[in-house]
């Protein structure tokens, strides 16, 4: 959930030129994977379209932590949130309740949550039904290394040996721990167990500011929950764009939740029906329920690694190269293990590189600055390529401009009123290099300014293609009509 990057060591492997495989033995190729989530799946389809043998070994359901207790729930749950914060302009468009007061919906948290977590299994069941459908063998288990070559799957029906020509490693991440605040799955929670709570909390405490924590923090308030947001930092969402993080926690405040910035939290008990949370400095929150999120960490442990010739970080991340590949021949790894991106996007064409290079077919390596990731607050806050900080900083010759959403025709129709376009683009050559899109389904909108980066696409050719009018859209050619003089 969270877009926080690190820098992996890249193993002492020979990285490939884009867009060049290795030669490799396609019909007969066995191929095991180790975790069934989106770089797990993704991988085997790929395998299976290229003639391999595949089995995944799967210990929690297929589509994994990302679809059964983290994306798919809590994206479902935010969306949900979502429909009670558009009745904001209600009144400002026209619109008045015919039988009560202004915001009278109110959240039926147990049909929600029977949502979220029906969905998220029906989910899990589509993923199944199409990897038995392509030919997968499923082994409900889990997986670890037997040397480079084999993988033991422990199932209900004991040990199985799995030979291989190919591994993948997609065991993913979970939570971190404080030992201090440990969840106990009733007041103190991870954000794996919040969907087991029957009713919305009387007074949330969120501990931790970034992408996991803003996102539960939002949802929980535009349920109808009292939020504590506790942050370490200066700002909320400390590793996102600046204005797009201090727009964010203007909204949070104006909607009623208190955040508390330059405050570490120390630890949280559990005190009789609530919890509190100490603070560093001495001060004590009291609250209904917390919410610890503060990272994950990989789950590598127990796969016999280091049998196998496959190095690990200090922070127990797998290493890979840009094609997916560890230090031990024949073994790639996907994914939230690697502590490369944690998106679920990544993870995926993690899996698909892997099996793309590991069999034989044309493969580019892994490109970071193409990616695009999206923080579901409301609004949402979109980002992809060059971060700003990078031109302002002189480091990259960029130019930048931001429009505000607010003059967009479209916003203005929908009573949009925050949220901004920004747009870079290289002094010298003119090619879009980077933007952040803040406003309602941001995850949309930057989508043009995707294509603009990954298809090198000039700020002119961004701005020569039609959009509809009016359109939020149409703010993403404005900006890139403003940046035609920006070179030099």
């Amino acid at each position: 959930m969270s877009h926080v990057t690190s820098t992996p060591t890249s193993p002492t492997t020979t990285e490939p030129a884009s867009g060049v495989g290795r030669s490799s033995t396609r019909e007969g190729s066995r191929v095991v994977v180790i975790g069934g989530g989106p770089g797990g799946y993704e991988a085997a389809l790929v395998a299976r379209q290229l003639g391999a043998e595949v089995t995944v070994v799967e210990r929690q359901g297929m589509g994994g932590s990302a679809v059964l207790t983290d994306v798919v729930p809590s994206k479902t749950l935010i969306a949900t949130a979502e429909w009670m914060t558009v009745t904001e302009e209600a009144a400002d468009l026209g619109i008045r309740p015919t039988g009560g007061h202004a915001g009278s919906f109110e959240a039926d948290f147990a049909t929600v949550d029977a949502r979220v977590l029906n969905l998220a299994k029906a989910q899990s069941a589509d993923i199944r039904t199409r990897l038995e459908r392509e030919g997968v063998a499923l082994v409900d288990g889990e997986g670890r290394m037997d040397g480079p070559s084999a993988v033991i799957a422990s199932t209900s029906y004991g040990e199985q040996r799995l030979p291989a020509d190919v591994v993948l490693l997609a065991t993913g991440a979970r939570p971190r721990v404080l030992p201090t605040a440990v969840p106990d799955g009733e007041r103190i929670l991870n954000w794996t167990q919040l969907y087991q709570l029957t009713e919305v909390p009387e007074r949330l405490i969120v501990v931790g500011s970034g992408v996991t924590g803003a996102e539960f923090a939002g949802a929980y308030n535009g349920l109808g929950a009292d939020v504590v947001l506790v942050s370490s930092r200066d700002r909320v969402l400390p590793g996102e764009d600046p204005d797009a993080a201090e727009l964010i926690e203007t909204v949070f405040k104006r909607r009623g939740m208190e955040v508390l910035s330059r405050s570490r939290a120390a630890g949280a008990r559990r005190v009789g029906d609530g919890v509190e949370v100490d603070l560093a400095d001495g001060r004590v929150v009291q609250g209904s329920h917390c919410l610890i999120a503060v990272g994950a960490v990989p789950n590598t442990e127990g796969l016999e690694l280091e049998g196998a010739g496959v190095k690990v970080s200090e922070s127990g991340h797998i290493q890979v190269d840009r094609v997916s590949r560890t230090t031990a021949r024949g073994v790639y790894a996907a994914g939230d293990c690697t502590g490369v991106l944690a998106l679920a996007s990544v993870a995926a064409m993690q899996g698909r590189i892997a099996m793309w290079h590991s069999l034989g077919d044309a493969v580019s390596p892994l490109d970071l600055s193409q990616v695009s990731a999206n923080v579901f607050t409301a609004p949402e806050i979109a980002t992809v390529g060059i971060p700003e900080h990078r031109i302002t900083s002189g480091e990259v010759r960029g130019a930048i401009t931001t429009l505000p959403l607010a003059r967009n025709p479209r916003a203005k129709m929908l009573g949009i009123r925050e949220g901004f376009v920004k747009m870079f683009s290289h002094r010298a050559s003119g090619l879009v290099i980077g933007g952040v899109v803040v406003g309602p389904r941001a995850s949309e909108l930057i989508f043009p300014i995707t294509l603009a980066i990954s298809n090198r696409l000039t700020v002119d050719q961004v701005s020569s293609a039609f959009t509809v009018y009016p359109s939020l859209s149409g703010s993403i050619a404005e900006a890139a009509r403003t940046l035609h003089d920006a070179r030099g």
